[in-house]
């Protein structure tokens, strides 16, 4: 094996600590979450087991970070972003944010508002921050509504009961910013 090679899975260790710790998860979670023994996870983040790619995929998928970031792999050349967009419950959501845990950042397209106007309240830990992109917003937050266009924001405590969707014939795109409890987008002159 060359230096080059050596050097690159010399720094897997404390990539997988530092993603591990980000998380906030034990060796014995991460043990269960991956089918690794928690003692196999430990010798590779010491750097005392050289890592395989048997070891390496469920790795990533557990921390959701591609392969080439355990590794640091070094760059193509190509610094476009290959974005998958996801449907679930009628939205499109296309995830912008390529590593796990902290602020995750999305493109999110609302289908058309229906026959009804009714909205479904939702609640749930976290904070979100969101940008109208395009079309007009319908957004309400617990028993106030609110109707927002192209270059608005909002910002809430997603334990409040909330609702968005498009608010007439056509879709509606927003950048959305979604962060644990106490993660906050603080957007102002002063940062506050």
């Amino acid at each position: 094996m060359d230096n080059s090679v050596g050097d690159v899975l010399t720094g897997v260790g404390p990539r997988l600590r530092a993603l591990r710790r980000a998380r906030g998860t034990t060796l014995a979670e991460l043990a269960d979450e991956t089918g690794l023994t928690a003692s196999t996870l430990s010798r590779l983040e010491n750097g005392k087991l050289r890592p395989t790619l048997e070891q390496l995929l469920p790795l990533a998928r557990a921390h959701g970070v591609p392969l080439d970031d355990l590794v640091a792999a070094p760059p193509t050349g190509d610094p476009r972003i290959h974005l998958r967009p996801v449907r679930r419950s009628g939205l499109v959501l296309v995830p912008l944010t390529r590593r796990a845990g902290g602020i995750q950042a999305y493109k999110v397209i609302y289908p058309p508002a229906g026959r009804t106007s009714t909205m479904t309240l939702q609640t749930h830990e976290g904070y979100e921050w969101f940008y109208v992109l395009d079309g007009h917003v319908r957004f309400v937050l617990g028993e106030q509504e609110f109707l927002l266009g192209v270059g608005e924001a909002a910002e809430f405590d997603t334990r409040i009961p909330h609702s968005i969707g498009s608010a007439d014939s056509r879709p509606a795109e927003l950048l959305t910013l979604f962060g644990a409890q106490g993660e906050r987008a603080h957007l102002g002159p002063s940062g506050h």
